[in-house]
């Protein structure tokens, strides 16, 4: 059912299943209806941006890859993107998994691996800390992410809403029991695995090799606890950022492209009803036009001077 209040995420978002759709045919009702016409260019004076921010009482940073790319994440997306032969729609879906678990097994251990050996950057700490120091003021910041490195968790973040699940998560394919999982390896079969160049062969490894359930009884086979293209996202998850975008009085969107949707249309629809949106990019999107501010350039550098404590603010 779609909400019938005008501006609202909260209900309408139920509707908005799948992350990797870059349609917009699914935008249907005026709750969900973003005019463009009229729109002024957006602003790059981060001192009016600044005054928005301290005025701020409940903040939403929406982020995608671009965040973690400054800290030498790989995206699989564009010229280049490619895992071995691969790239990550080839074997990011549950049919792939089905086909060949233990390929798909290899391609998510070996970006295990990798992002075990990252760190946090700029803008993910200046977010982390940010959020600490105005909820001593009585302020909220939450993070809603498109990724899943775990990076604004590492940095410090506490309030997030992770739309595309957890590489250091794993779910059970039998009883569906939901884990944590920081091991390195995840199993000892893959350890040594995993390598990205395009004449590594397959390392074929059995299903009963593959990382199990440990829970008593079980022993099913384990899959990453991430969200597939055509798969649906967590309703639940889906219902907490439609709230959070529907309280927010600023929302910063950082490093993202703008183009998959559900996420693409939530700093919109947040702008739609006047809310001030800021986009941080190293370009401009298809969204960029129906934000008030955007700033054109390395997260790491723009987003701790957007963030940092205001003059305003208690010390």
């Amino acid at each position: 059912m779609l909400s019938q209040r005008s501006g609202s995420l909260c209900v309408s978002l139920i509707r908005l299943v799948n992350p990797w759709a870059r349609t917009t045919d699914f935008l249907v009702g005026k709750c969900l209806t973003v005019t463009m016409a009229g729109r002024q260019q957006p602003s790059s004076d981060m001192a009016a941006f600044r005054k928005d921010f301290a005025k701020a009482k409940h903040i939403v940073v929406l982020t995608g890859a671009g965040v973690s790319a400054e800290s030498g994440v790989p995206t699989f997306r564009g010229a280049g993107g490619f895992w071995r032969k691969y790239q990550a729609q080839d074997l990011a879906t549950p049919e792939a998994f089905q086909e060949n678990p233990s390929l798909v097994w290899e391609f998510y251990h070996y970006r295990r691996e990798v992002m075990l050996s990252k760190s946090p950057n700029a803008a993910h700490k200046a977010i982390a800390e940010c959020e600490k120091r105005l909820a001593s003021q009585g302020r909220r910041v939450v993070v809603i992410t498109q990724n899943i490195d775990e990076l604004h968790r590492t940095a410090g973040t506490q309030n997030i809403q992770e739309l595309h699940g957890s590489l250091f998560k794993t779910r059970c394919t039998k009883c569906s029991d939901v884990a944590v999982n920081r091991d390195s390896p995840i199993c000892e079969s893959l350890r040594g695995k995993g390598a990205p160049e395009p004449d590594v062969s397959e390392a074929r490894i059995p299903v009963d090799q593959l990382p199990m359930c440990k829970k008593p009884g079980c022993g099913g086979l384990l899959r990453p606890h991430v969200v597939w293209f055509g798969e649906s996202l967590n309703r639940d998850v889906l219902m907490q950022s439609g709230e959070e975008l529907d309280k927010c009085d600023l929302c910063l969107v950082v490093g993202t492209s703008s183009v998959v949707y559900p996420a693409a249309m939530f700093a919109p629809q947040v702008a739609s009803r006047g809310v001030p949106v800021a986009e941080f990019n190293m370009e401009s999107t298809p969204a960029t036009s129906s934000f008030g501010y955007h700033f054109e350039g390395p997260a790491g550098t723009f987003v701790p001077q957007a963030l940092a404590r205001h003059e305003s603010e208690p010390m």
